[in-house]
């Protein structure tokens, strides 16, 4: 898979690159800077909870996009732009969680807070990449959805193999540039020696809010990015389902009309839960004192939205359900 491929080369040398910047920043201030990460909970008693909690979350996440991404990739039928997008959609909510919550289990199970400062460096970077995919991403399905609707008849001439892979290219290289342009503007800032973080993991504004140089540029840089790759595609997105509610009431065919009520449906719905949750976490950042609140709205962002896309996806969707069935039905013939 396309996707995949490049996912591989992208993290071998995202690391190597970290790496060098980590060690170019430690090797100047002589010293090696390290973090220390909240818990949601101090009490010793809540911790196997919390830890079972995550770790049951966590692999629902894993499971449930990976057996879409197998079903898509096994199933002919399914062989389409649409769910070539939702395949890469998959990989992208895996990998954004995986990012985050294995390192908090580990830091549950040792009794510490502790995090490198090459670990909160990667933290930041892909935690700052992958909501990126994630918008763009579904800015491209709704376009898809657009012509798929709206222009039937020129669907595959327009929707060709080579302009989804270009399309997914592009988000990758557009988050890419994102993540390398906060993480560069990040290497120049001096950090205080209160260096706890209010949070569960390494999250660029809470990293901010620990530095004791000038934070102008970053922070003028998120508000403009949040603009070009927040509000601008869910404009578009809004934009095409627009256009895409007048064909949809016109079709005459009531399985058309199911068809495009399902797929449409889901898509919608992945929307809306990613942006509220990301517009949770906004908002509860800008209080006075956020930390509990920022960390369950957070929860909601980088475990729970990855978490459902799976099930939203393929309850109402036949085709899906479909090939799911003949995956299992195939793995189980296998045993």
């Amino acid at each position: 898979m396309e996707g995949s491929s490049f996912l591989v080369i992208h993290i071998a040398f995202t690391f190597s690159f970290l790496d060098t910047l980590a060690t170019w920043k430690t090797g100047n201030k002589t010293r090696i800077l390290e973090f220390l990460l909240l818990r949601f909970s101090e009490d010793p008693e809540l911790q196997p909870f919390i830890f079972g909690l995550f770790l049951s979350m966590y692999l629902v996440t894993v499971l449930g996009n990976l057996l879409i991404i197998l079903a898509i990739t096994s199933d002919p039928h399914l062989h389409s732009p649409m769910y070539f997008f939702l395949s890469v959609l998959s990989l992208v909510d895996i990998c954004f969680s995986t990012i985050i919550v294995p390192m908090m289990l580990v830091n549950i199970r040792t009794e510490s807070k502790a995090i490198s400062y090459m670990d909160c460096l990667t933290q930041v970077y892909f935690s700052m990449l992958f909501p990126v995919l994630d918008t763009l991403l579904l800015t491209v399905m709704a376009y898809d959805r657009f012509v798929a609707i709206c222009h039937p008849l020129h669907y595959t001439a327009v929707m060709k193999p080579h302009l989804c892979g270009l399309l997914v290219f592009v988000t990758w290289f557009t988050g890419f540039l994102t993540s390398l342009l906060h993480i560069t503007l990040m290497m120049h800032l001096s950090f205080c020696r209160e260096l706890e973080i209010p949070h569960f993991f390494c999250e660029l504004t809470h990293i901010l809010s620990l530095a004791c140089s000038d934070t102008f540029l970053n922070g003028t840089l998120i508000y403009v990015m949040t603009v070009v790759l927040g509000v601008f595609p869910l404009i578009g997105i809004l934009f095409s389902y627009s256009r895409i509610a007048s064909p949809i009431r016109r079709m005459s065919s009531s399985g058309g009309k199911q068809k495009a009520f399902s797929t449409c449906g889901s898509h919608l719905t992945v929307v809306s839960l990613f942006y509220g949750t990301a517009i949770g976490v906004y908002f509860t950042s800008a209080g006075i004192e956020p930390s509990q609140k920022v960390s369950v709205a957070s929860v909601m962002y980088t475990v729970v939205t990855p978490m459902l896309n799976p099930f939203i996806h393929s309850l109402r969707n036949k085709d899906i359900k479909g090939a799911l069935g003949r995956l299992l039905g195939r793995a189980s013939s296998c045993l």
